[in-house]
């Protein structure tokens, strides 16, 4: 029972645990965070990453916790509506997909994986190569040696430090920062996405079914200088910065920014690597293959890298031959929805007033133009395209 340690306890790693155990492997998971994460953004699964979750028996589950978008609305300085788009044209979802926040999602996978050993407040501090494994040295815990490690601890990843050197070398920047909080219901529209833009800058708030607060999304160009991603007080006051005297609810969202207890903010980056192991040490995920939150597709590449690795681990035997064959499977479908990211950039921020007026008369002008269905399937299908551009492969009769 090959023993195998999981940094990372958001969506990737829980979902290779539940994969991994099935298939007769020891996972252990390892979360600097002292409990499972909440907050997060809205997120859309589709294509290979919804027959993964199928494949899992969590589909009914996750669906009772769909957000139940149904209505975008733009609106002015003021307030005032400039245009309205339906939801699933407007997350370019179609009727199979399906849209969950993020912290329900992480919820569902870990209560799915209870028999799995948590870790949590802790993290990976070092890792040396011993016979026949890795021993890994913890920020707080003892010393313990299993026979792989893998990394799915996102953007910033500590395993891929450790083992593949500095954060910038694999890091390609799209430019644009974004930063996501809660804030109290009264600032939402149930089921409605409010969006205000401005040049270089977006603003938006949403409050889906049921739920008790809304969430509010801002998007604007990256800092020279950066920021510092362990910073919190420095980040919220980067994004007061950045945007000081625009109008509409803004100055009130910033106010409430400062007693949000799930704040996040960090650059809209990719990750790209020549290689996601070296030894017995693999990476997952945004970890490995990051496609910024403009992709709409990081989801989905974590639970389908998920079950690719755990299926070639348990097929191939050897670790360095199933990574091999994990990575020979998965970087096609990885390049196709990283693609997806500088597009949908585009129409996210808009750099000017002119392109602003632009979007908004195409919007109000599409529900009466001959062939709008043709429009909308210009739109939607690059994004059904990449999130279908893999052949998952079976699971194996056996585990390892």
């Amino acid at each position: 029972m090959m023993s195998i340690l999981i940094s990372g306890a958001g969506v990737a790693g829980p979902a290779l645990a539940w994969w991994l155990r099935r298939y007769g492997f020891r996972p252990t998971v390892v979360e600097r965070a002292p409990a499972p994460r909440d907050g997060g953004y809205k997120v859309d699964i589709r294509g290979a990453g919804l027959e993964v979750i199928d494949r899992m028996g969590l589909l009914e589950q996750m669906r009772r916790h769909d957000t139940g978008m149904r209505l975008a609305r733009f609106v002015d300085a003021d307030g005032a509506q400039l245009a309205t788009m339906d939801a699933q044209l407007f997350g370019g979802r179609e009727g199979d997909d399906a849209e969950i926040m993020r912290g329900d999602l992480a919820r569902i996978l870990t209560a799915a994986t209870d028999d799995v050993e948590y870790v949590f407040g802790d993290s990976i501090a070092a890792t040396t190569p011993v016979p026949d494994g890795i021993e890994v040295t913890f920020e707080r815990g003892p010393r313990r040696t299993f026979d792989l490690v893998i990394g799915a601890d996102g953007l910033h990843s500590t395993v891929r430090r450790l083992a593949f050197g500095p954060e910038p070398s694999h890091l390609r920047p799209l430019g644009h920062h974004i930063a996501v909080f809660s804030v109290p219901a009264e600032f939402g529209v149930d089921r409605t996405e409010l969006m205000h833009p401005a040049p270089g800058r977006t603003v938006g708030v949403y409050r889906t079914v049921g739920a008790d607060d809304a969430r509010a999304l801002f998007l604007f160009p990256s800092p020279p200088a950066g920021h510092d991603h362990r910073d919190l007080a420095g980040q919220k006051a980067l994004l007061a910065e950045a945007f000081a005297g625009m109008g509409w609810q803004v100055p009130r969202l910033l106010n409430a920014m400062w007693d949000a207890p799930d704040f996040y903010l960090d650059s809209m980056s990719q990750v790209r690597m020549d290689r996601w192991s070296t030894g017995r040490i693999g990476l997952i995920g945004d970890a490995a293959y990051g496609a910024s939150p403009a992709s709409g597709q990081g989801t989905s590449l974590a639970l389908v890298g998920a079950y690719v690795l755990a299926t070639s681990l348990a097929t191939a035997g050897d670790p360095v031959v199933g990574y091999a064959d994990y990575e020979q499977r998965m970087r096609p479908f990885v390049e196709v929805n990283q693609q997806l990211a500088e597009r949908n950039l585009k129409g996210m921020v808009l750099r000017s007033a002119a392109q602003i007026r632009f979007q908004v008369l195409m919007l109000r002008l599409m529900p009466h133009l001959p062939g709008r269905e043709r429009m909308i399937r210009r739109v939607t299908e690059p994004i059904r395209q990449a999130a279908t551009a893999i052949t998952l492969p079976d699971a194996p009769v056996h585990g390892n």
